[in-house]
């Protein structure tokens, strides 16, 4: 039997999730190879998205709340013409309506209509908590239930592309917690008149820190005990790069 190790980890790890490979995954894989229980995660990404996912560790989970309530940074790529019950690739198509009529200026127009400061409820398919269940249990059983809507931010976007022949649009949003961007893909869609979910999810930047500062799942998977502590960041690295 292995002994526990003396040197308890505190620090955060960056890790850039693949798609499938869950923000659960990440957290018991680090359980696992630093030999701690005391591991958490800062802003769920769902199991098609890819990108950041800030890993607290030891002492830095008490910064989980702070991580958190910073702003993100993701691209996407959304279909227009079809809805889907989790708002994304994932979810099964509940609408189909034609978007030839649809021009570039419309789809700018709409997405000029969600900048700013608005409402945004979260979708049936979230980890928002109705009377202690997760929404996205609810939904698996076929249940719709109200949920409350949430004052968001679009700080900054932009459209990187344009196809109308594949009625597709990619797009770079940077927002403030708790944004849906499945949603605010739904929302514009509904805007537009033809309905539209995400295809391509990925989060690139979050807070102070940029997906560039990540490792890759492979790296996690593959690495040791001490090759994974020498990745974490302490805490007085990450407050001071919250602070600068």
């Amino acid at each position: 039997m292995t002994p526990a190790p003396t040197e308890q980890p505190n620090g955060v790890l960056l890790v850039d999730k693949d798609p499938g490979f869950t923000s659960h995954n990440a957290v018991a894989l680090c359980r696992r190879i630093l030999q701690t229980k005391k591991v958490g995660h800062c802003g769920t990404l769902d199991p098609m998205a890819t990108g950041m996912l800030i890993v607290v560790i030891g002492k830095a989970t008490k910064m989980q709340d702070q991580l958190m309530c910073e702003d993100k940074v993701y691209t996407a790529t959304m279909k227009l013409g079809i809805e889907t019950n989790s708002q994304d690739a994932d979810g099964e198509v509940v609408a189909e309506k034609p978007t030839d009529g649809l021009t570039e200026q419309d789809i700018r127009a709409a997405f000029e209509h969600f900048a700013g400061e608005f409402d945004q409820v979260p979708p049936m398919y979230s980890a928002v908590k109705i009377n202690g269940v997760p929404c996205y249990k609810l939904a698996r059983k076929g249940k719709e239930v109200e949920r409350k809507a949430r004052h968001v931010k679009v700080l900054d976007y932009e459209i990187t592309r344009i196809d109308l022949s594949a009625a597709e649009v990619d797009f770079t949003v940077h927002c403030s917690k708790g944004f849906y961007v499945r949603t605010y893909a739904h929302d514009i869609g509904q805007h537009l008149g033809c309905g539209a979910h995400l295809t391509a999810l990925r989060r690139i930047r979050s807070g102070h820190f940029d997906i560039s500062q990540a490792i890759d799942v492979p790296t996690l998977k593959s690495a040791s005990r001490e090759e994974l502590l020498a990745k974490l960041l302490s805490t007085e690295e990450v407050l001071a790069a919250r602070n600068a």
